[in-house]
């Protein structure tokens, strides 16, 4: 399974959903909170070029953030990309 990287704040509710989504396809993903750091804040927006949180990676992939995670998985694309 390729390794996912969130982005996220505490209190930011499409975090939590990103999550979430993630958790039902059996996605441990690496969490990383960019409120309490801004060195990751900072990386963060290097990676993906934006400024909003969640920022989704799989593998090297930017995918985006809860919208973008939730449309591949609606699409049926999600499912491969995170078994590549």
């Amino acid at each position: 399974m390729s390794q996912v990287t969130v982005y996220t704040t505490q209190h930011c509710p499409y975090c939590l959903s990103a999550k979430s989504l993630l958790a039902r396809k059996g996605v441990t993903a690496i969490e990383i909170d960019v409120e309490t750091s801004p060195q990751r804040l900072a990386e963060m927006l290097q990676r993906s070029q934006r400024r909003t949180v969640p920022q989704i990676f799989i593998g090297d992939r930017h995918v985006g953030g809860f919208d973008d995670l939730a449309s591949l998985d609606r699409k049926g694309e999600l499912d491969a990309l995170l078994h590549a």
